[in-house]
């Protein structure tokens, strides 16, 4: 079973970094509404898009969201 999106993202978790993938994997820990059960791009995209003022330019996303595919 792979991991989810969520789950993925938790493993960039870095609270002393200023890296800006451990910075979003950061804040979407302590992001509540965030769609941890998801593992759809679309879904996730448009979440962030609207709800994630903590996360500076999509192009983080889409490059972690590119490492999470080829973990599989």
């Amino acid at each position: 079973m792979h991991k989810t999106f969520y789950q993925f993202l938790m493993t960039k978790r870095n609270p002393g970094s200023s890296d800006p993938e451990a910075e979003f994997a950061n804040n979407a820990f302590y992001d509540q509404s965030f769609p941890k059960q998801e593992d759809e791009f679309d879904t996730i995209s448009q979440y962030l898009e609207e709800n994630a003022s903590y996360l500076p330019t999509m192009e983080i996303f889409d490059s972690v969201w590119k490492e999470y595919q080829e973990s599989f």
